[in-house]
């Protein structure tokens, strides 16, 4: 690929998401916005080997869809209504109320108790976190086509609906928090571990960015210990990433990383985030209890200083508000570690995510480490088979190829 190639690559990935959410504000119709960027990035790919990358290539996006959105409204509007609407385009946007980042209204707007929690959540992951339907179908463990159904119906209770795309009113936000939280998080997990074979392992891009949404929702709702838990979560976790990935792109376990690589400074502050809910003596939610076993990971200064039980412990506080198959097979991680692979490894064998790419990487470790060698390069294998993220699939491939064949 050419140099201005990569480059209009790059912006695509930093900028769709905050085009299309500039778009949905100014316009009011999600599918518009999408289909005005998608034609603003086109033209991109046109003009800039021609006329060079512009200086502000958001700001050039976002005024050509814009001014795309407004030569189609003159085109398929009677003559008297597109004069008002391309004027009400033209205007000064309004003011911006709670919320003055747009992708930020946008996640909220689109998280509207109208719509079914999932509905929300991948609505939002798709027009703002600017994922695709495969990578948001692999976050929800479904498939891609039930995925795509799921944005478009969302998409079509909007517009029937009438559910404006105006700033929400701050007693509103509230009761739209868990479904913004969930996103934010998904979106972070994205970049973390990225899902898609054709992208970098890790996503810079995407984890920074749902750090910077976080903290502009703790800031907005400073009471709320759910976002102030996500944000510590995030940070404790960020914090590992340049330990993460092996000069050869290679995944690092958590046991084998480098931790004078990390970074201390979010550690700070991710466990000053901590202390201050659980100074507050109120019962923690589900963000806060993973930043708190996030805590343990970061604060101890060897993997094998790590305090297991508390770890264990903290997961069962975790499932009484969580009982999901996830958060029971990271109990039995931690259990492995407590109480030895045997038991770890019948608490895992019982839960029912044979789809699930880390359910099979666990039971490969622990069945190596019970000596297993035939079955654990079995397991290996079909982990391999589920995982999307490159980094993943070179540590879980070299992994199986130490043991011994049948």
């Amino acid at each position: 690929m050419t140099d201005i190639g990569e480059a209009i690559s790059r912006v695509h990935r930093a900028e769709w998401a905050r085009v299309v959410a500039t778009l949905a504000r100014r316009l009011g119709d999600l599918d518009i916005a999408e289909e005005m960027a998608a034609e603003a990035f086109a033209v991109a790919v046109e003009r800039w080997p021609v006329d060079g990358l512009p200086p502000n290539p958001g700001a050039w996006l976002t005024t050509t869809a814009h001014r795309r959105a407004i030569d189609r409204l003159r085109r398929e509007v009677r003559r008297e209504e597109w004069h008002r609407e391309a004027r009400m385009l033209a205007d000064t946007p309004e003011p911006l109320g709670a919320i003055d980042d747009d992708r930020l209204r946008l996640i909220f707007t689109c998280c509207h108790p109208a719509l079914a929690m999932p509905a929300r959540i991948a609505l939002t992951l798709r027009m703002v976190g600017g994922l695709t339907v495969p990578e948001i179908a692999r976050a929800f463990l479904v498939h891609e086509t039930a995925m795509g159904r799921r944005i478009t119906r969302a998409k079509t209770k909007i517009k029937a609906a009438r559910i404006p795309y105006g700033v929400p009113f701050r007693d509103d936000l509230p009761a739209r928090v868990s479904g913004v939280l969930a996103v934010l998080y998904l979106i972070f997990n994205e970049g973390y571990l990225a899902s898609d074979p054709g992208r970098e392992p890790v996503r810079h891009d995407l984890t920074a960015e749902a750090i910077r949404l976080t903290r502009l929702v703790v800031a907005l709702l400073p009471a709320d210990g759910e976002a102030a838990g996500l944000l510590a979560l995030m940070l404790l976790t960020e914090a590992r990433r340049a330990a993460r990935v092996s000069p050869g792109g290679e995944l690092v376990a958590l046991r084998d990383q480098d931790r004078g690589a990390w970074d201390r400074e979010l550690i700070a502050e991710g466990h000053a985030l901590v202390r201050a809910r659980l100074a507050t003596g109120q019962p923690p939610g589900r963000y806060q209890i993973l930043a708190a076993i996030n805590a343990v990971h970061t604060d101890a200064p060897d993997a094998r200083d790590t305090d297991w039980s508390q770890i264990v412990a903290l997961y069962d506080q975790l499932l009484r508000l969580d009982p999901t198959p996830i958060v029971r097979l990271n109990r039995a991680i931690a259990v492995a570690e407590l109480d030895g692979p045997q038991l770890g490894l019948a608490e895992v064998d019982a839960l029912p995510l044979d789809g699930y790419h880390a359910y099979h990487a666990t039971r490969a470790e622990l069945l190596r480490r019970l000596g297993r060698s035939g079955e654990s390069r079995a397991a290996y294998g079909r982990a391999i088979d589920l995982a999307g993220n490159t980094a993943e699939r070179a540590y879980l491939t070299r992994r199986r190829d130490q043991l011994a064949g049948p």
